[in-house]
Parts: structure tokens; sequence; C-alpha cells
């Protein structure tokens, strides 16, 4: 912890409430709500929000998500996460459900039309790792990037409260090359799930280990004759691709958003959020809860 004992835990609110909708939806249990609204999604999501809280204590929290399909990198390139199927009809309503849940706590939700929840994360946690220490849940990799000094991530395991804690330092030590190094190995390998290509023909483990190598994708372009005829013959003939691959995995640090840090500040309590959960016929939440407050009476939190 730095010197002034602030903790800032920022949530990847799409990764959260997507994680929390699809391990119940295949098996019916949409949890609908008396004006008929599912709210798996929304209990899911805030089981894992308060569990993250109880077990990291932050004095700061906010959530940030996606606003809209489309963003920059549409623009890019207009395949970018092309192979994603429409959102489920019962997942719909729970986005505005999610927040309208997150602002009865008082936490603050972000999002900016044009940019990714993950740009929203990476600009705030650097504004922010010079004042607090720095916590970002979320269960999408491509976030590791940021990490720094007061920078970490807490990745979600199958179940509740089950982590897998990455600092710079853990990055380092595991992979042999820096967290901003990450967006020119994702530049090499491309991405299947945001689909967009990379170089066709190299996997993580021959990116790895190019870039540990030369460093980054500007290096290895000025590095092609040193390379064996296969590879070379892949960079070359991909080498559009590669640049804008890299283009498109790097989080933006610099998104105009608006974020006060005092707004963050943990003010649970101070809002009639119990009459939200009631009025929304959120179910599920009491032994969060009664931890949540447990631990406001013996911290003063807020």
């Amino acid at each position: 912890m730095n010197n002034k004992q602030s903790k800032l835990m920022l949530i990847d609110g799409m990764a959260l409430l997507f994680r929390a909708f699809y391990a119940t939806s295949p098996s019916g249990q949409f949890m609908f709500n008396d004006s008929g609204i599912p709210t798996n999604g929304v209990n899911g999501f805030l089981k894992h929000m308060f569990t993250a809280v109880n077990r990291f204590r932050p004095t700061h929290l906010a959530v940030c998500w996606d606003m809209g399909a489309k963003t920059f990198r549409n623009e890019l390139y207009s395949d970018y996460k092309g192979n994603r199927a429409a959102p489920p009809d019962e997942l719909i309503p729970q986005f505005d459900l999610a927040k309208e849940v997150v602002e009865a706590f008082s936490i603050p939700n972000i999002g900016i039309p044009g940019f990714e929840a993950d740009d929203c994360l990476g600009t705030i946690s650097t504004r922010s790792k010079d004042k607090a220490d720095v916590v970002i849940v979320t269960g999408d990799h491509d976030i590791l990037q940021v990490l720094d000094d007061h920078i970490s991530v807490v990745l979600l395991k199958k179940g509740f409260g089950n982590y897998d804690i990455q600092t710079k330092e853990t990055f380092i030590n595991e992979r042999g090359y820096h967290p901003r190094q990450f967006i020119d190995v994702k530049g090499l390998t491309g991405d299947t799930s945001d689909f967009y290509p990379g170089v066709r023909g190299i996997g993580p483990k021959t990116a790895e280990k190019l870039i540990r190598e030369y460093t980054s994708v500007e290096n290895l372009l000025e590095s092609l004759a040193q390379l064996s005829p296969g590879q070379r013959k892949k960079i070359e003939t991909d080498m559009d691709s590669l640049l804008l691959s890299k283009k498109l995995a790097e989080i933006k640090l610099d998104v105009p958003l608006e974020f006060h840090f005092d707004d963050a500040k943990i003010r649970f309590f101070q809002k009639g959020w119990g009459e939200k959960l009631k009025q929304l016929d959120i179910k599920g939440m009491s032994r969060i809860l009664t931890m949540l407050e447990d631990w406001h009476e013996e911290t003063h939190v807020g």
C-alpha cells in the first residue's frame, strides 16, 4: 500500500455481468422479478462485486461499462468483434438494471461512447495510481497490459471468490517481458475473441519468444533479416494485419472521461439501496450484505 493508504477498486461491469449471466442461463435460471425482468445476471454481478470488495477492502469503488457495440476500433477495422452474436433477450434489460443497482449503492458508473470499458479502466487506473493502489477486477486478460506500480489485476476464476491476482512483478516473472509488451504479443497473435487476425501461423509461444528477443513489433520489423525464412515470410505477408492488430490490441490510457476520485469513496450505506434491491426483486444477497454491514461497522467506511 502506498503512503496515502487509499485503495481504488475498478470493476469491469461488462465482464462480471456476462460471466454471471452465462453461469446460470444454460439451465434457465433467469430469476425473473415481479415485473417479469430477468435478474440472474444482476444478482451474480453483485455477488462477484461485493465478494471482491469484502476480500480486498477498497476505500474507493467505481464500475466501468461498454457504451454500445461500436467503438473507434470498428472504425479502424470494420470486422472488430464481428463474430459476436447479439446478447440474448434475457440479458438485454439487465444492462440498465445493473447500472441502476450500482447507482443505488452510491457507486459511480463510468462509460464513454466510442470506447470500451477496458479503455476507461486503463485511463482511470493510470490517472489514479499516484494517489491510490488500484485493483482492477475482471475476467478479461487483455487488461494485463496496464499492470504497473500500484496497479494490480484480479482475474475472476470459476465460482465466487476465486482469483488469479496479477501484479507487474508476477507478470514479468511468469512471462519474461513487461506488461506493456503484451500489446506487441497480441499484435502478432491476433485475438479470436475480438476477431482480429494478427499474423497467420504465429501463436502465443512464438510471439512471446520474438518479443522477448526483439522487445517490440517495430524492432522486430527492423530485424526481419535475422529471422528464419518461414517466420520472415509470415510476417512480411501479414505486415499490414500485424500493425493494425497492434493498434486494436492497445488499451487507451487517455480516454476523455470525467472521474473525480472523491466521488468513488465508498458510501454503500448512505442511500436506500435496500429499497432498490426490494423494488427490483434482487434476491440472494443477504449473506454478502451482512458481511458488508459487519465491515462497515468495523471500519466506519463511508
